[in-house]
């Protein structure tokens, strides 16, 4: 989470769950001084809001389908490469060999007891050495590394999967994908900003950790105008 007055240093700004311009009109202020220096602002909403009447492309999508949204932003970064290859090598846990236990299926990932409903988690494990350090892989080509098992699992999230879940047509899913993923470049920052529309979720954390692989493999955090922005009473959490 960045101060709200860094949000003036990105070149694309992507509003989802947030009217920000009603309810947060502090942190529009730097968005606006981000726009007068060429950034894009995006907004998806099931509304058209007063946020969305300030952006350079608005687009709907069904309350509550978020996660399908960005899980093929995710798919579209990858397929395209347009990550960040050498952040996401060296500075996220991408290149992190998994132990050979881990397995996803029928939407479940291993370890998972249907009597206790819960998972045991040591099947996640990453693969270590003698010395008990964690194996990687830098060229990011292990079929067991994160980011090979992060491109496989979010393969599903195709642009017409994704556009029949959401409502959102598949020519506005491309086109806020392909302006955001412009940001994954050395030089470039984008920065999503959320609020309760995100949060008040059964699945908000999942939510808000969907927009936080976009912005690892973008390469997006940690540099002037990134970040990810909760919008909330302080500014800024």
């Amino acid at each position: 989470t960045n101060h709200w007055i860094d949000i003036g240093n990105s070149d694309c700004i992507l509003i989802m769950g947030s009217n920000a311009a009603e309810n947060h009109p502090i942190s529009m202020k730097w968005v606006m001084k981000a726009k007068e220096s060429g950034a894009k602002l995006l907004s998806v909403d099931p509304r058209f809001t007063r946020t969305s009447a300030k952006a350079d492309f608005y687009t709907a999508l069904r309350s509550g389908t978020d996660i399908a949204f960005l899980g093929g932003m995710i798919n579209y970064i990858i397929q395209n490469k347009l990550y960040h290859e050498e952040y996401l090598a060296y500075y996220t846990n991408a290149s992190f060999i998994i132990g050979k236990k881990f397995k996803f299926k029928d939407g479940l990932f291993s370890g998972y007891n249907k009597k206790t409903k819960s998972y045991d988690k040591s099947q996640w494990a990453f693969e270590k050495d003698k010395s008990g350090v964690s194996k990687r892989d830098h060229s990011l080509k292990n079929s067991r590394c994160v980011f090979q098992q992060l491109k496989k699992h979010f393969s599903r999230y195709n642009v017409d999967k994704v556009s029949k879940i959401t409502g959102t047509p598949k020519k506005d899913l491309l086109e806020v994908y392909k302006t955001y993923a412009a940001t994954g470049k050395k030089g470039k920052a984008g920065t999503i900003m959320y609020a309760m529309g995100w949060t008040q979720h059964t699945v908000g954390v999942q939510n808000i950790r969907t927009m936080a692989i976009i912005q690892l493999l973008l390469g997006n955090m940690g540099v002037a105008g990134g970040g990810v922005n909760a919008l909330r009473g302080e500014s800024n959490v």
